[in-house]
């Protein structure tokens, strides 16, 4: 049955307070639900309050490793969705835990309360890949499916958007860095997605409107190669870098060392990993009307989004003025 936008109805959002987490909560409140933000630390959450009406947003604690937690989280909820994910593993932060445990746990907390369940997976979703994180996804998908046989699951390509792991990375990197990395050559494809358009996603499934059972896979206009990604990177932010090849070994061989730092990692052994398939809408999936365009969403542009918050990586700034062409 499918529920309708309502004042009355409640969604449960796990890992709403990151980044494509607040897009999501932004698309949902617009729909005006009620929202509960499910969050290890609730007094981080702060900045979600003014993307909805007064009382609209709530946060709540919930740890995934914790499922008396989890199903408090859920209780009352009329839609979960859960899109806790992490990029590395680090201390008690590992992919089967968060990705396959935690999805499962979330899972069967929306099972017991008969509550619709949307999952975000990823595109690098394959129980038979040698990324521990690819292969961690796919784990978690079969774990809700089998708890909820109705759930819906998004794989997105790469995210961007204001707080993007990945334009402001190499961004940044460019303003220090005379050279930057092409891993494997820089020939692997990739099909950004605005975050934005996810959020949209989420919320349409939110209310029903996409079949139940069934991995969507979402992708932007355009399919654009890590080489050529860096190079819009470039001319974005006005500068001229070396762009280096370097061997999936050699990669692989320097990620070890790169990944023991105590900051955040620049690379990691299983980011190679990830780096040696493709990361683009499948034939099937398009074929299917399993896509943005098959929910009625026409993606939005690289073009239109990311130049308006690289601008800040440029010499100049804001007051650079962009070539084109």
């Amino acid at each position: 049955m499918t529920v309708q936008s309502s004042y009355d109805t409640l969604v449960t959002v796990f890992g709403g307070a990151g980044f494509i987490g607040r897009h999501v909560v932004r698309a949902l409140a617009k729909r005006h639900y009620r929202i509960r933000v499910a969050v290890r630390r609730p007094e981080l959450a702060g900045h979600l309050q003014p993307l909805g009406r007064v009382g609209q947003i709530h946060a709540v604690q919930a740890n995934l490793r914790h499922p008396g937690s989890v199903a408090a989280a859920v209780r009352d909820a009329d839609v979960v969705i859960n899109l806790v994910g992490i990029l590395y593993e680090r201390g008690r932060q590992r992919f089967d835990a968060v990705h396959a445990a935690g999805a499962e746990a979330v899972a069967q907390a929306a099972a017991l309360h008969g509550a619709r369940l949307v999952h975000m997976s990823a595109l690098a979703a394959d129980e038979a890949a040698t990324s521990a994180y690819a292969r961690s996804k796919a784990a978690g998908e079969k774990a809700v499916l089998a708890a909820v046989p109705g759930a819906t699951i998004f794989r997105p390509s790469i995210v961007f958007g204001p707080e993007d792991d990945f334009f402001n990375k190499f961004a940044a990197l460019a303003r220090i860095m005379p050279a930057l990395p092409l891993i494997g050559g820089g020939n692997t494809r990739f099909q950004p997605v605005f975050a934005g358009d996810v959020a949209a996603a989420f919320a349409a499934a939110a209310a029903g409107e996409t079949r139940p059972g069934t991995i969507y896979e979402l992708g932007g206009n355009e399919v654009m190669t890590f080489r050529e990604l860096i190079e819009y990177v470039l001319a974005t932010i006005e500068r001229r870098r070396l762009l280096v090849p370097i061997p999936f070994g050699l990669a692989k061989f320097e990620a070890a060392f790169l990944q023991l730092l105590p900051m955040k990692p620049m690379l990691t052994t299983d980011q190679v990993e990830l780096l040696k398939r493709d990361s683009v809408v499948s034939e099937e999936a398009a074929r299917d009307n399993r896509t943005l365009r098959g929910l009625g969403l026409e993606p939005t542009s690289l073009q239109a989004i990311v130049p308006s918050y690289l601008w800040r990586f440029r010499r100049t700034g804001q007051f650079g003025r962009l070539r084109h062409g």
